[in-house]
């Protein structure tokens, strides 16, 4: 039978709900149990697809297409394992098919209510991915006490009431504050958030607590006795100096120990010797580099998040530290900011902000033969700027951002232009893409077809191709079914290549993105000539 684990969270939002999730996961994952892993957002929404990431963060695109919260990305980079539609939903998606339902006529004239047509929905949606699981972790999004999420946390109370103790396990992430003018680690916040659980209906397994400061035994014992639970349940998160050593610091402490002996599983041997010597390498570097990360969400990281790892994952792949410096497109004197670096990347986005620093940014790197790496838009811009000032087409630019230019080097296709609603009517998901031997590409990937997730609606306009072939922009890399472009790269330019694609959600810390690798080893190629060069 599919075993359950809940990770619900308390007192406030951003602890690292994911994380621990995620971590659960690996160790689990680390005793050759078969794991999946399932988020529930509270909103309204659908899907993240069309929501600011200045609320929501990134949003992360799985392979077959579906738009969905950034924590998939974290469950797919530790687990090494892909997520799907079914791996996350929102409130919004479980409303809308119990309605629509309702207006087929499916519950016979009955009133429909929250409970039980509304947790049953959700429990259907629990039990769906449990097929060839051992066990299914669920995250349950929000804070315990948001009227949002109380029929999730209704849903999971019945899970356990059906499944039986042995089969169904809540943990609770809660914070224990540091407060510094009493130089002492508050229980009182958790108390009160597991007291918030209980009142619900669920009496949690175990406790996670994250927080600034160690807690000692009596720290320990006191949330013991006064949130009923065990002192071996009691866990400890600080933070850490990666989120890749948290399965560690957790399984150090015994968390898969509790947690396969709460859910009488029968496991194999730990193996975390890969997973450590990752770390270690991420831990002890023997070179550093810093890169440019040039977009117009910088100042909510979470919005990068998938990019910023990617990052990391390539730079342990050369024992380096990737030091990301996030510069807003709207600031001026773009040029000093970008002197000292190594590298350049311009990521996805949308909307016409920033865009003329994304362009002057290509500028920069193409003209200063910085190595540049552009993801979906910053692929489009890369294409308006090479217009622009290589072809001299004066006002070259995307009719996403100005419907009028005479040179159109950036357009819709032509059912694109028939889309009225917005929510998942891009061209989403994994797509194959050919790539042209004897290029940057071609090398990074060593194959002739690739596979890559894509999340937006604009494309390179085949009108100009002949031109910007002819001047020097190769197209190393296209969706063949529609003759598009996927890859642009420079010829006389030491690396500098872009892609309409989303690279980084394929990721991993053990086993990085080879454009991101190849991308990393470009600069600090150039860090080391120009310290050499000092």
């Amino acid at each position: 039978m599919t075993k359950y684990i809940f990770v619900t969270g308390g007192v406030v939002s951003s602890l690292g709900k994911g994380i621990s999730a995620s971590s659960i996961g690996k160790l689990l994952q680390a005793r050759s149990l078969n794991v999946t892993m399932l988020k529930c957002d509270p909103y309204i929404n659908v899907d993240p697809g069309t929501m600011n990431p200045f609320q929501h963060g990134e949003v992360f695109v799985t392979e077959d297409g579906a738009e969905t919260d950034l924590d998939l990305g974290h469950y797919e980079r530790f687990l090494d394992k892909e997520m799907h539609q079914a791996n996350n939903f929102t409130a919004g998606k479980v409303y809308e098919t119990v309605i629509s339902r309702e207006r087929k006529g499916d519950f016979l004239g009955a009133t429909v209510q929250v409970i039980p047509h509304i947790t049953d929905e959700i429990k259907n949606r629990f039990r769906a991915i449990s097929k060839g699981a051992d066990v299914v972790i669920v995250e349950i999004g929000g804070t315990v006490g948001d009227i949002e999420s109380l029929p999730f946390l209704e849903a999971a109370r019945q899970m356990g009431l059906e499944g039986g103790r042995d089969n169904v396990l809540y943990v609770h992430v809660t914070l224990v504050p540091y407060i510094k003018a009493a130089e002492e680690l508050k229980t009182k916040p958790t108390q009160h958030s597991v007291g918030k659980l209980r009142e619900i209906g669920i009496n949690p397994d175990i406790i996670i607590c994250r927080s600034e400061k160690p807690l000692n035994a009596d720290i320990k014992a006191k949330l013991s006795l006064f949130c009923n639970v065990p002192k071996e349940s009691v866990f400890e998160a600080q933070d850490a100096f990666s989120i890749y050593e948290v399965p560690l610091m957790l399984h150090k402490q015994g968390l898969d120990d509790q947690i396969v002996m709460l859910l009488r599983l029968r496991t194999h041997s730990k193996d975390l010797e890969s997973w450590t010597a990752m770390v270690e390498r991420l831990r002890k570097p023997q070179r550093e580099v810093t890169i440019a990360l040039a977009g117009k969400y910088t100042d909510y990281k979470d919005a990068y998040k998938s990019v910023s790892e990617s990052l990391v994952h390539a730079g342990i792949a050369h024992s380096a530290r990737v030091n990301v410096r996030f510069i807003e497109t709207t600031d001026r004197d773009l040029e000093s900011k970008l002197a000292d670096v190594g590298g350049i990347l311009v990521p996805g986005g949308f909307g016409d902000r920033g865009i003329e620093g994304k362009i002057q940014v290509v500028r920069l790197a193409r003209e200063g033969r910085i190595p540049y790496l552009g993801l979906c838009l910053g692929m489009q811009v890369a294409v308006i700027e090479f217009a622009r000032n290589v072809l001299k087409l004066a006002g070259a630019h995307s009719t996403e951002f100005d419907a009028r230019t005479r040179y159109p080097v950036i357009d819709l296709l032509p059912e694109q232009k028939a889309v009225k609603a917005k929510g998942a009517s891009m061209r989403l998901g994994s797509y194959e893409c050919a790539v042209k031997k004897g290029t940057l590409a071609h090398r990074a990937y060593g194959a002739a077809t690739v596979r890559e997730r894509h999340r937006h609606r604009y494309e390179v306009n085949n009108k100009f191709r002949k031109q910007l072939e002819g001047s020097g922009l190769c197209v190393a890399g296209t969706y063949a079914a529609k003759d598009l472009v996927e890859i642009v790269e420079l010829r006389d330019h030491p690396w500098f290549l872009a892609v309409q694609f989303h690279p980084e959600f394929k990721s991993r810390p053990e086993s990085p993105h080879p454009l991101f690798r190849d991308f990393v080893a470009a600069a600090l190629a150039r860090s080391a000539q120009k310290a050499h060069a000092r």
